[in-house]
């Protein structure tokens, strides 16, 4: 039943959250973002997380959360741009659900990002350059994750929306075919 659940993973700014909102309405799907579920759980900002236990807190709080909301079914799940660092958390996701990498370029990012002062990998002296590297690391870790790559460029949350409906009813059709 994995093929109930939809995981959103791309860099910050890619629209995860707000493309996964949406389509979970369309779907009639339960929808979840692991960061807020993380700020929710310990009443405190990302920011705050990074600052007091660092990244490497913070991608542990990830992977817990992520290996809780991949065991549920039925649900629409935006990650951290970083969960895919964690070699487990991309086995779960690639296992326990369809992988969607909403994919774009880190200048359409910076454009988007450039006055969330809520993405503490951002808070830096050239925000462009940093995205410009977490791309060119994370990039191949999303490409090896997703099921589905969907370029997000500057279309509408609902053509994106529809987009990836038909993408994920084509792969559906295409596994109940060869089943």
């Amino acid at each position: 039943m994995a093929d109930a659940n939809i995981f959103l993973v791309g860099l910050m700014g890619a629209g995860k959250t707000t493309v996964g909102r949406a389509l979970a309405r369309e779907r009639g799907l339960a929808f979840f973002d692991s960061d807020h579920e993380i700020v929710a759980r310990c009443g405190v900002s990302i920011p705050t997380i990074f600052e007091i236990e660092g990244e490497a807190g913070f991608r542990r709080r990830e992977s817990c959360i992520i290996d809780e909301l991949t065991q549920r079914c039925g649900i629409v799940l935006a990650t951290g741009g970083g969960a895919v660092l964690d070699a487990d958390n991309r086995a779960r996701l690639k296992s326990r659900g369809t992988v969607v990498y909403l994919h774009a370029q880190p200048q359409e990012l910076w454009l988007r990002t450039r006055h969330d002062r809520n993405r503490p990998l951002l808070q830096t002296a050239d925000p462009l350059r940093k995205l410009e590297e977490l791309y060119a690391v994370r990039h191949p870790l999303y490409l090896e994750t997703a099921h589905i790559v969907l370029e997000t460029g500057r279309q509408s949350v609902m053509s994106l929306v529809a987009k990836l409906q038909r993408l994920l009813d084509e792969r559906a059709a295409a596994a109940h075919k060869s089943a």
